[in-house]
């Protein structure tokens, strides 16, 4: 066991890599859970020793040494805002926001098409995209048999905004709560630096899909009217639950908005109104609906990538990444943002961003912090966006196919491409007009 102990860590940059491609691959098959592969990967690294451990033993390891890889600051702000999210949800406040919406477009189905895909873009800038789609999508299907119409639509637009509207905050998608934490970015630079162009980008292209929709979008003046007189008076299942929860989530927003000022982790405002909120839950209940599988797959994830850079690979990437852009700051800033959304229209972003995170770093003690500066912004906008290229891109297109097609719709994978590919390339060009103006030109 010394032996193959010895040649591992002797051969740590070939085998972290092997167990980092290994792992990618597995995750795109989507064969295996990628928690599990997630898992197998970690163990592997640690057993091995490649976290620099020097063990003698396979699995004698002192705990910091993988603790330090793991960023709990992403594990406990996942956590937290899955059990705020959790109880909001009971509460029926979100039902009743997107009914209401709804019924005062008074049917008319370009119109509603605009509210579902505005109500999805914000919702998903505060909430997770999964959580998002599965609350919008039980009133989509209800408008579009109302309004007699094909879900389909609906359903791709709200794909396309709800990956566009998480784009805007630290919280909205998990890669930039990531990026958030690594790069030590606070909620309102986030705000201020996203969220415009995010909004000109949701604008553009819902515009652009209602115009392609277009001739899917005629029903009756009755059918209209139906929509218009929906009952909106169930939705509130819990007046004193909603809220309390709408309370806690804005006072939580509130400490995310004001970290510059109190310098309190973004994580530990997202606990204490987690904790606030099971005070008054059956706290079995509420964990139950967080998503487990996802909290292990960050920290399996994380492992792996410290053995990969433990062994040096980051900051082989890093010095790859500057050769190639000849140290331009312009190139560098559009080969992550286009590589980026490419690449996470194919795989998943979680872990591709997991890896770019250090690799920026890295960039940034050989090049400086100013340098890397437009760096974060390209891979937020980048690896968020580019999950709109295909059905599998992020977890809530895979959501909604798989409602969809329950339901007797199927979106068909070449048919959300002809969509999602625009939708991706209109989303990186005003990415990369943005990137430039704000942060290129001197």
């Amino acid at each position: 066991m010394e032996t193959i102990l010895a040649f591992a860590q002797s051969n740590a940059l070939i085998i972290s890599t092997a167990i980092l491609i290994l792992a990618y691959v597995f995750i795109a098959t989507e064969k295996i859970p990628k928690v599990t592969i997630a898992l197998v990967g970690a163990s592997l690294t640690l057993l091995l020793g490649l976290l620099g451990q020097n063990q003698k033993i396979a699995g004698n390891f002192d705990p910091a040494y993988f603790i330090n890889y793991v960023d709990f600051n992403v594990i406990f702000l996942l956590v937290s805002m899955m059990i705020i999210v959790s109880i909001a949800t009971r509460s029926g406040m979100f039902t009743w926001v997107a009914t209401e919406m709804l019924r005062r477009t008074k049917g008319h189905p370009k119109t509603t098409l605009f509210c579902l895909a505005l109500f999805t873009a914000i919702a998903s800038a505060f909430l997770d995209n999964v959580t998002t789609v599965i609350l919008i999508m039980p009133i989509t299907f209800v408008i579009a048999e109302k309004l007699d119409i094909n879900p389909i639509p609906f359903l791709i637009v709200e794909i396309l905004a709800s990956n566009i509207g998480g784009t805007a905050t630290l919280i909205g998608d998990p890669p930039n709560i990531i990026i958030g934490s690594a790069a030590g970015l606070s909620f309102m630079d986030f705000i201020n630096e996203l969220t415009g162009i995010v909004a000109l980008i949701l604008l553009v292209v819902t515009g652009v899909m209602i115009f392609s929709f277009r001739k899917m979008m005629k029903t009756t003046p009755e059918r209209m009217a139906e929509v218009a007189n929906l009952d909106n008076s169930n939705s509130i299942k819990d007046k004193a639950l909603m809220i309390r929860s709408l309370s806690v989530l804005l006072l939580v927003i509130l400490g995310f908005v004001t970290h510059d000022i109190t310098h309190i982790q973004t994580s530990v405002c997202a606990m204490a109104g987690a904790s606030f909120l099971l005070l008054f839950e059956k706290p079995g209940d509420i964990l139950t609906d967080v998503e487990w599988s996802t909290i292990f797959f960050f920290i399996g994830l994380f492992i792996i990538i410290g053995g990969f850079e433990h062994a040096g690979g980051i900051e082989i990437m890093a010095k790859w990444l500057i050769d190639i852009t000849h140290g331009s700051q312009t190139l560098a800033s559009m080969v992550i943002l286009w590589g980026s959304g490419i690449l996470s229209g194919i795989i998943d972003n979680i872990p591709y961003t997991a890896t770019m995170t250090p690799m920026i770093s890295e960039i940034a003690t050989k090049m400086g912090s100013e340098f890397v500066q437009p760096l974060w912004w390209s891979l937020s906008l980048g690896a968020c966006l580019g999950g709109n290229m295909t059905i599998i891109g992020a977890a809530a297109n895979v959501i909604v196919s798989e409602t969809s097609a329950a339901k007797g719709h199927p979106i068909e994978f070449m048919k959300f491409l002809k969509y999602g590919v625009s939708a991706m390339l209109l989303s990186l060009l005003m990415s990369s007009a943005y990137i430039y103006l704000r942060f290129l030109v001197h």
